[in-house]
């Protein structure tokens, strides 16, 4: 969550090779392959038309960031991008590493191609990297977008988040319903998702991607199984457990298309996946959260700039986004955010409320005053039907200063919105000293000495819950991998 105030969220939960996020014009324009298979170049109203999202994505996700490990991504993406025959000048394609702690991915119309810092953290070779942009650009080359305008829906980043809260995690309860609408409002993008053979059609011409450009191609195989390792790390940490996210239901599962990718690639050994040079380049590279953008640090957020901090209730947890925080659980959801503010946190509250559905009026049956830890606060509740049954709804109001506030919005079951008590009271001022101890994790490379085990490397990791885990879908390995001197792996440190 920025310093820059937003009244709605941003999260992003699409996961690489799952779907990608994209303007409204983009499912109507675009670069493409015809039906003989021929690729059309990049037209003038695409590289018009992608200049014109692009500020808006890089907002989206977290800006972008520069320096050698920018640069160095911008260069493996032109390059691979080149063999998609949409361009053959590399100074057409934008190549992008976004400031986002979230695995993602993906490409529109224009040449402009973006990844996350997250995702390229997760990956362990340059292979791996070309890979995962060749097979977003494979879906701009082979016109998915357009081909699936009929099946888009238009939805916030939140809103995503919310379709994944309200039917994988809290299932089919009272709060899906009135859930997927009040957390996804406000956004002018869209969440696409792709069919199971189109996503296949994009592996595979990753593939071929990456057997042009001199590339092991076994390494779309290999970057398909780590990201399925980290979705299901995500959710052990979480306690989702092995639930499959509504977004990911119409794509092929993990384990199939891995052993397709696989299949695909053959099992020649040829082609280059330069693995010390790309670990070289990310070594440094910030992981998970950047302070600028507040800490999630297990059930704690902590914002240094903002300087203020919270706490998650027993049996939730934190993902922080680019313009707020959300609190989830299996009982009820949340996010923390921020509006604008004239000095009246009775006019914010009722403002807040009635920008949470567009389906239903919202408003607070009664606006109560009080202090938390020396905050002048308020908070409004209603109780609203959603589904089968009734849920309440509650906006927690902050004031930090003449013209600034912050606010929590809570939904869950009829008669059980005191389970966020303890996160209303958790908020906090904190001081300089509090704020120049927040340190962001990032990956450092190490080399494996002669005694070193997974264990004793995994005891390294700037983690408490499941450091040996994180290790090893850190590094691609499993629980049997052997280490042998020499060999350079990646831990993740303050």
């Amino acid at each position: 969550m920025p310093i820059a105030r937003h009244s709605r969220a941003a999260l992003l939960t699409v996961t690489v090779l799952a779907a990608s996020v994209l303007p409204a014009w983009i499912l109507q324009t675009g670069s493409a392959a015809n039906a003989q298979g021929a690729v059309q170049s990049i037209s003038a109203a695409d590289k018009k038309q992608g200049a014109e999202a692009h500020p808006q994505l890089l907002q989206e996700f977290g800006g972008p960031m520069t320096g050698a490990q920018a640069t160095y991504v911008e260069q493996v993406g032109k390059t691979i991008a080149l063999q998609s025959g949409l361009s053959n000048a590399k100074g057409d394609f934008t190549v992008t590493l976004l400031n986002s702690p979230v695995n993602n991915a993906f490409a529109i119309p224009g040449g402009y191609i973006y990844v996350t810092r997250q995702l390229a953290a997760l990956m362990n070779n340059e292979a791996e990297l070309a890979g995962v942009l060749g097979h977003e650009v494979g879906h701009v080359a082979a016109r998915h977008s357009n081909k699936r305008q009929s099946a888009a829906t238009r939805n916030s980043i939140l809103g995503a988040l919310g379709s994944v809260l309200a039917g994988a995690v809290l299932g089919n309860s009272a709060l899906g319903k009135i859930g997927q609408e009040i957390f996804s409002t406000g956004s002018q993008l869209l969440t696409l998702k792709y069919s199971r053979g189109q996503e296949t059609e994009a592996d595979n011409l990753g593939i071929a991607y990456l057997q042009r450009a001199g590339y092991d191609p076994r390494a779309m195989s290999s970057v398909l199984q780590s990201l399925a390792n980290q979705n299901a790390l995500d959710a052990a940490i979480k306690g989702t457990g092995n639930q499959v996210p509504q977004w990911a239901s119409t794509h092929p599962d993990p384990a199939s298309r891995v052993r397709a990718a696989l299949s695909r690639a053959g099992t020649s050994t040829a082609g280059r996946t330069n693995r010390d040079v790309f670990l070289n380049s990310i070594n440094g590279l910030t992981y998970g959260d950047d302070p600028a953008q507040g800490i999630v640090d297990g059930s704690r957020f902590t914002h240094p700039s903002l300087r203020l901090a919270f706490q998650a209730p027993n049996g939730f947890y934190l993902v922080n986004g680019t313009r707020s925080v959300a609190i989830s659980g299996q009982s009820g959801k949340g996010e923390f955010s921020s509006a604008s503010y004239s000095g009246n946190l009775d006019s914010y509250i009722r403002t807040v409320f009635s920008g949470l559905s567009s389906e239903q009026q919202l408003a607070p049956q009664t606006i109560e005053r009080t202090t938390v830890n020396g905050l002048t606060a308020a908070y409004g509740t209603t109780r609203a039907t959603s589904g089968n049954g009734q849920v309440d709804i509650v906006v927690y109001a902050y004031e930090f200063g003449p013209n600034q506030a912050y606010h929590f919005a809570t939904m869950s079951q009829a008669g059980q919105s005191s389970q966020f008590d303890s996160l209303f009271r958790s908020l906090r001022r904190i001081n300089a000293t509090e704020a120049t101890a927040v340190k962001p994790r990032r990956v450092s490379l190490v080399t494996v000495k002669s005694g070193d085990t997974l264990q004793s490397l995994s005891a390294k990791m700037a983690f408490t819950d499941k450091p040996l885990e994180r290790f090893l879908v850190l590094n691609g390995m499993t629980s049997s991998s052997k280490l042998t001197a020499g060999q350079k792996v990646k831990l993740v440190v303050y």
